[in-house]
């Protein structure tokens, strides 16, 4: 009868916590990989909350009509950014730089983890110099965060 009680007690501690409610939060890693290091390179943090059915349109066969949602309300305006360095220098490649980035973005995320946030994902993509004259170029990652509702 114990073990009984002891299991059900268990499976109902579980059943709790996997109802509980979850928050997310996404971080952005900007890191310019623009030659002769003339981009901008930045961590980006939203402060504010924004919710994507207030921009949000449906398409029907009855409706086709455009998104009219105003750039001006979706744009965040109370963000934390901070600097990071850029990939390259006027000589090349500046592994000083990725280092010192590496290490202010460890900073942010054992911050977050020390607020209670778990980093959930990572997911990078880049968008590097396709020729002579592209001279464009971004190494972007997202940290995704998620922690209970408090």
């Amino acid at each position: 009868m114990k073990k009984l009680l002891l299991f059900i007690g268990l499976g109902l501690i579980l059943c709790l916590d996997s109802f509980s409610q979850v928050e997310y939060k996404v971080i952005t890693s900007v890191e310019s990989i623009v030659p002769s290091g003339l981009g901008r390179s930045r961590i980006i943090s939203a402060n504010e909350d924004k919710n994507y059915k207030d921009y949000t349109s449906t398409q029907t066969d009855d409706d086709n009509s455009r998104n009219k949602s105003d750039r001006g309300d979706i744009r965040v305006k109370d963000f934390d950014e901070t600097k990071l360095l850029n990939f390259y220098n006027i000589a090349g490649i500046r592994f000083q730089n990725i280092a010192a980035n590496d290490a202010l973005i460890t900073s942010k995320i054992n911050t977050m983890v020390e607020e209670g946030w778990d980093l959930a994902f990572v997911t990078s993509a880049v968008e590097s110099d396709s020729g002579k004259d592209d001279g464009q170029g971004i190494f972007i990652t997202r940290y995704i965060f998620k922690r209970n509702k408090q």
